[in-house]
């Protein structure tokens, strides 16, 4: 397969030939205090999971045994070298060519924009991925993270300045460059760039934490009613960029999703966000946070899917580590190769 137009980055809800996770290693320990309830909470998504399509988990040699104590005997263990478990961001973008056979888009990565990290195991995971399961690698010529990214699978794409263009993932790039490489990588014809948004956000500002698309032209998008919340003016910013986007020449239904009250943890505002769920096939797997804006959020993504199973699995603990159950995880379209 070659990068070209005839590539396209498919919806998340199309479907899947497998999930891609990672289990968090024992290093990340002085950098994650709470290592044992996220892992446990790891599990849980991997187990949910693998009760809609097959899991497949990488876990470094000294914590494979682990990894097959917490998670169910549904989801597939595989022994190999990391450095943190932030799947969706390390491992590949995968898309689809005009035939059905399966690529991975392997972004350069420099720990979200932290060159310093000892993350360089992690840059090499994407193409790792792409020799497990065939897929051709495409390597890409800028920094970016799988979770800075959302594609409706029609040409439509969600993303945040913050990320791609800023200095220290890309300096010097512009919308118009970064828009001519997704267009090549991804095959999209339209780039929606949203807010930040977020008060505190360690990726800068990804996008699954913001918007998403569900089928049949729907957008779920994280709100806030409180304007004295940081984050609403930003987070109404980009219920107007998505209000007035139209695809196949139809404006987007907005769908809602109030954001849950103010959490700190270690002098930081939590990231917290219903947006960053997972599409499995016929399942959603939404985070829980212990907030009476749980049922609602369960009840909005449910309209927006509704004819699949909604799983919501406390997630707290996911986001005291900087993200949730969408940035540990990464769906592997069905490809002709998979039939």
């Amino acid at each position: 397969m070659r990068c070209s137009n005839a590539v396209f980055m498919p919806g998340e809800w199309k479907e899947h030939e497998c999930c891609w996770m990672a289990w968090p290693p024992e290093q990340r320990r002085n950098i994650y205090p709470n290592l044992d309830a996220m892992r446990s909470q790891y599990a849980n998504v991997a187990s949910t999971i693998a009760e809609f399509e097959p899991v497949m988990l990488l876990a470094t040699t000294e914590t494979v045994d682990d990894a097959r104590r917490h998670c169910s005997g549904k989801v597939e263990v595989i022994e190999q070298v990391l450095d943190d478990a932030w799947l969706r961001d390390i491992g590949p973008t995968f898309v689809l060519n005009e035939s059905g056979q399966l690529g991975g888009v392997d972004w350069q990565f420099n720990c979200w924009g932290d060159p310093d990290s000892a993350h360089q195991t992690d840059a090499t995971i994407a193409r790792v991925i792409n020799d497990l399961c065939g897929a051709t690698n495409i390597p890409a010529s800028i920094f970016l993270e799988g979770g800075a990214i959302h594609s409706n699978g029609d040409g439509l794409l969600l993303t945040t300045e913050n990320v791609v263009l800023n200095h220290n993932r890309n300096p010097g790039l512009t919308r118009l460059d970064a828009e001519r490489l997704f267009a090549e990588y991804l095959g999209v014809q339209k780039v929606v760039w949203l807010d930040h948004a977020l008060e505190y956000d360690d990726t800068d500002g990804h996008v699954d934490n913001l918007a998403c698309f569900s089928d049949h032209g729907v957008a779920l998008v994280l709100s806030e009613s409180n304007p004295q919340d940081p984050n609403c003016a930003g987070l109404l910013r980009n219920i107007d960029a998505l209000s007035n986007t139209t695809t196949n020449g139809n404006l987007l239904e907005i769908i809602e999703i109030q954001q849950p009250a103010r959490q700190e943890y270690r002098g930081e505002r939590l990231p917290l966000s219903y947006i960053n769920f997972y599409i499995a096939n016929g399942g959603v797997v939404l985070p829980e946070f212990n907030d009476p804006m749980d049922q609602p959020a369960l009840e909005a993504v449910a309209a927006a899917f509704p004819d699949r199973a909604i799983v919501q699995l406390p997630a707290l603990e996911l986001t005291k580590g900087g993200g949730c159950i969408h940035c540990i995880t990464q769906q592997q379209p069905k490809s002709t190769s998979s039939d």
